[in-house]
């Protein structure tokens, strides 16, 4: 099968979120499947500056946006990913915007990249039989393969697929950037990629995409509802029998806590003990603790998360009193909303014995914190899809998260008469629910034969990239189906 994944990022050429690892991941899986699978991306100035050796493909393509006609050209890397050179849209320093907000025109940037992946197609000649496109900035590709190239016979046999990692982001743009993609406006009408008097680009991938999909079954549930479907779903509703939810996957050999580096001791579902070592490392580390029984014994909970509403950070700073009156270390490392980040730290100055925060991203120490952590918080608002739990589940570090998305579709509520579950769950979006699940979870945490039954049961889960991978193929061939009906 030729498969075409269009995508605004992909590691390891360029990361701002989640969407990068799913792409680059899921790429890397279909290879190793033997697929013919390529990825296609704007040359962005990080990706050009970077050590990656990209080759140039002679190829030249001129796209027309609103009134203008810009020349574009076609790099390449090892055959596997194609990029989309256009310096007046992409020679700037981040993929969206900076701190000062999105670049303004983002509708003209992503409606370029969306007519050069069809263009591009033709110009290789490369005729994929999917072309699975993900989040807005590649939302239009379906309606333009409906629209200007809808009697073009190359992509007669082409269906599409569209992926919703996250339906808050939707790319809204006043009515006057509707010329900027020149589908006419007869398209800028409620049935069209109208929505609320603005232009809304992955509105157009949610109307013309053969199928459409999530990164959860639960999410794919949630955004049918008015609550989650950020004014879209009416338009979800009325194409509900089109849409999946496929749950991520994490790369097994790169979140392996028995083989990874950035670990002082190994260990594996079969023998624990090096994570006890782990903890005592991290707790000398973070808390200055030199091999101190006491504090070992005391529950260790770790949190490698943006500082975001989205991700909880309310109801975790509302709960943190309460948290460390029960005696136990939190650890948190992020970055995000400067509210958060400031609360978080005085927080750390305040209960410095307790609570040990690290604004910014560091690696080695996220890996130190899943292995060393005994517990994992995760309150998310709301979660599509959500890695952090799988990597949790992965390293033995039990998941306390909010009923949400994703988070339901990966970790098991613990049941104690059954004595099954990989981590505890909370329904309410409140501090008191959140502390009554890390109350749930420490009266476990001293059952050592409970408490390591639920470790091996997540360590054992099963959420490697290849299981999703061979879902979506399942679902290609859906939708191939469903192109020739």
């Amino acid at each position: 099968m030729k498969i075409l994944i269009a995508s605004p990022e992909a590691v390891p050429y360029i990361k701002t979120g989640g969407l990068a690892d799913v792409v680059g991941a899921l790429l890397k899986e279909f290879r190793k499947l033997k697929e013919d699978a390529v990825l296609v991306l704007p040359l962005y100035k990080r990706i050009r500056d970077s050590k990656i050796r990209l080759a140039d493909t002679g190829v030249s393509l001129d796209i027309q946006v609103g009134d203008r006609v810009l020349n574009c050209r076609v790099l390449e890397h090892k055959q596997s990913a194609y990029f989309i050179a256009c310096d007046e849209f992409f020679d700037r320093p981040e993929p969206y915007g900076t701190a000062a907000g999105d670049y303004s025109d983002n509708a003209s940037r992503f409606a370029l990249f969306a007519k050069s992946v069809p263009e591009m197609c033709r110009a290789i000649s490369y005729k994929p039989d999917i072309i699975h496109c993900n989040d807005w900035q590649t939302a239009l590709i379906p309606l333009y393969l409906r629209t200007l190239y809808g009697k073009d016979s190359f992509f007669r046999k082409t269906a599409t697929l569209l992926t919703i990692h996250n339906i808050g982001y939707q790319g809204l743009f006043p009515p006057s950037h509707m010329s900027l993609t020149n589908l006419g406006w007869e398209m800028f009408n409620p049935e069209g990629i109208e929505f609320y008097g603005k232009v809304n680009f992955l509105k157009g991938g949610l109307i013309a995409s053969d199928l459409l999909s999530t990164v959860s079954q639960t999410y794919a549930s949630e955004i049918l509802q008015p609550e989650s479907g950020f004014g879209l779903d009416g338009v979800l509703n009325r194409r509900r029998n089109d849409l999946f939810g496929i749950v991520n996957g994490i790369d097994y050999r790169e979140w392996d806590p028995a083989s990874d580096k950035h670990l002082s001791a190994n260990y594996h579902a079969g023998d624990l003990s090096g994570k006890t070592l782990c903890k005592r490392e991290l707790l000398r580390m973070l808390f200055r603790k030199e091999d101190d029984s006491e504090d070992d014994q005391v529950p260790l909970i770790g949190m490698v998360t943006r500082l975001s509403e989205q991700k909880g950070m309310d109801i975790v700073l509302e709960a943190i009193p309460d948290i460390v009156s029960y005696g136990v270390k939190l650890v948190v490392l992020g970055k995000g909303e400067d509210r958060f980040q400031s609360s978080f730290q005085e927080m750390s100055e305040r209960y410095r014995e307790n609570i040990s925060v690290t604004v910014g991203f560091d690696e080695t120490l996220a890996h130190r914190i899943y292995a060393g952590s005994d517990y994992f918080l995760m309150p998310s608002k709301y979660e599509p899809c959500g890695l952090s739990q799988l990597i949790a589940l992965r390293y033995g570090a039990v998941p306390v998260a909010r009923r949400t998305g994703g988070l339901v579709d990966t970790v098991q509520d613990f049941e104690p008469l059954t004595r099954r579950g990989t981590g505890f769950l909370f329904s309410d979006y409140t501090a008191p629910a959140l502390l009554d699940a890390l109350k749930r979870a420490f009266c476990v945490y001293t059952d050592v034969e409970k408490m390591q039954s639920i470790i091996r049961a997540g360590m054992k889960a099963n959420f490697t990239w290849k299981r999703s991978a061979q879902q979506y193929l399942e679902l290609y061939k859906t939708a191939l189906r469903k192109k020739k009906v």
